[in-house]
């Protein structure tokens, strides 16, 4: 037997999730990481292998920005966890996997030299 959703109560459901999601999120983060995120929606780890900061900003997609010693961009990265999952979910995938396994992580991670800069024409 199949069930289906109203759109009003997937949407409903979806917003419930999320709020679970960022709030399991929040639990991890450290009092720092928790102050960063709230205030710009961004926090950083390091990584456990090469010391490395990355900032992981809110999102699912290419969302993770490699930081170099001044803090400056170097690039992008992309890799998330399997399954439909929440922005507050994948960020803490992400989280867990560069503090932990960070060369795990990023061998199946996507990498982008996308400026993070204006736009220029």
């Amino acid at each position: 037997m199949v069930v289906a959703r109203s759109s009003s109560s997937s949407r409903s459901f979806r917003f419930e999730t999320e709020a679970r999601a960022q709030a399991l999120l929040k639990s991890w983060l450290s009092p720092k990481q928790r102050a960063s995120y709230e205030r710009f929606r961004y926090f950083d780890v390091v990584g456990s292998d090469t010391g490395t900061r990355y900032r992981i900003h809110h999102g699912t997609q290419t969302n993770i920005e490699e930081l170099n010693s001044t803090g400056h961009h170097v690039c992008k990265w992309c890799f998330v966890p399997d399954g439909d999952l929440v922005a507050g979910d994948v960020m803490l995938a992400q989280k867990v996997a560069l503090e932990t396994n960070e060369r795990g992580a990023l061998s199946v991670a996507h990498r982008s030299f996308v400026s993070s800069g204006p736009r220029r024409f």
